[in-house]
């Protein structure tokens, strides 16, 4: 086993994922966990998913790319979908971005498709608060805390 190390190049992750691979095919067996093989697969993997997490991270696709893909998996078309958004020339519009979601929409979109919620909120930015009403917000410590977490992440992703 060679020395194992955090990934921190793109041809370390290269090599940690050709490691993977060979190990997995270098045995017909199911590889056991405490093994030497084992072992150096959980580790690898590990770092792998870490470096993935830091340089590779995806971010929540836009609400109207997340209905047309899920549309396209399910093999529908737009008037399979029109009463989710109340009608044939509502959904037009709001898959040509013409018009917003609703709460009703995502709502419904959310039930009867299975899209997730974060998909379908995710991307609006013309809602902002005021720097007074944001600094009187991140004085409660809990959603200061869950926001300098979540900063953070958007910007590893970036």
């Amino acid at each position: 086993m060679a020395r194992i190390k955090i990934l921190k190049t793109e041809k370390e992750y290269d090599k940690a994922c050709g490691r993977i691979y060979q190990i997995i095919q270098s045995n017909d067996d199911a590889i056991e966990p405490g093994t030497k093989e084992g072992e150096e697969l959980e580790l690898l993997s590990l770092l792998v998913e870490n470096y993935e997490k830091e340089n590779h991270a995806l971010g929540v696709p836009n609400p109207i790319e997340a209905i047309k893909f899920r549309m396209d998996q399910m093999n529908l078309k737009q008037i399979d979908v029109a009463p989710l958004f109340g009608g044939k020339t509502r959904v037009s519009e709001v898959l040509n971005g013409k018009r917003p979601l609703t709460l009703k929409m995502i709502t419904l979109l959310n039930r009867y498709l299975g899209i997730p919620l974060e998909s379908l909120i995710a991307g609006n930015k013309k809602y902002e608060l005021s720097a007074k009403k944001q600094d009187q917000l991140l004085n409660v410590g809990a959603i200061n805390q869950y926001y300098s977490i979540s900063e953070s992440l958007s910007k590893a992703s970036l």
